[in-house]
């Protein structure tokens, strides 16, 4: 039995799905200097990425992209597994954003006129944070009416 996402969970897997998909599409046709940009702003927030080509690292980005756009957009798979693909990706381009300099106004999280492009990925974090709460206490409390014999549900 195919378990679909519940109807409160369709809108915000649509419209991140969407808009990563289609980040990861555009990346595809990155030419030199955008995957120079890319690759260099990443590898400042993430030393280990420095050790890759920056086309071959955006390649691998755009490819994440459209996996994670493709997943949340996918009917049959479950809300939680989309939201720990969400919030594993959205997670670090946050992390990009709280460690970049100039991103923020010095010892807040408030972001700086350049840091807003990168502080939007907070309501992919947090739609992520969410899905991870799907459907637990609904499975719950379906198998406690099967126990118990009634149920108020």
């Amino acid at each position: 039995m195919m378990l679909l996402p519940e109807p409160r969970d369709i809108p915000p897997r649509l419209a991140t799905g969407a808009f990563i998909l289609n980040s990861g599409l555009g990346k595809l046709k990155a030419d030199e200097g955008t995957a120079q940009g890319l690759h260099g702003m990443a590898s400042n927030a993430y030393p280990f990425l420095g050790k890759l080509e920056p086309a071959r690292f955006t390649r691998l980005l755009a490819c994440s992209e459209i996996a994670v756009g493709a997943t949340l957009l996918a009917p049959f798979v479950p809300t939680r597994l989309a939201g720990l693909l969400l919030t594993g990706f959205s997670g670090g381009l946050f992390g990009l954003y709280l460690r970049t300099p100039g991103m923020r106004e010095p010892g807040s999280l408030r972001p700086t006129q350049d840091g807003i492009a990168l502080a939007k990925d907070s309501w992919m974090l947090g739609i992520g944070l969410g899905f991870l709460g799907a459907g637990g206490n609904r499975v719950r409390a379906t198998a406690q009416c099967r126990t118990r014999r009634r149920c108020a549900h």
